[in-house]
């Protein structure tokens, strides 16, 4: 009996924590900007659920969403996935 209350626990414990996790609560226009090389792109700041604020740019008319400025790595090719991984950062 104790056996399947602990499992339950931790089953219901590893379940919240994935629940908890943040996720974007609003995601703001900031400004259009240019690279030094002229390349065009835009800001955006992401309100995550935790309290956080994250800056996202936008690349090649919104079709890459990275994370940070123009040096990040971490992009994605949709606005609402770039949001969420800004917020689990």
């Amino acid at each position: 009996m104790k056996l399947k209350l602990l499992a339950a626990a931790c089953a219901l414990a590893a379940f919240s924590a994935g629940a908890i996790a943040a996720k974007p609560t609003s995601i703001v226009f900031v400004a259009n900007n240019e690279t030094a090389e002229g390349t065009p792109y835009s800001t955006y700041n992401v309100k995550c659920s935790n309290g956080k604020t994250v800056e996202v740019t936008a690349w090649d008319n919104r079709r890459k969403w990275c994370i940070g400025d123009a040096s990040s790595e971490t992009c994605e090719k949709k606005q609402i996935r770039a949001a969420k991984a800004a917020c689990k950062k």
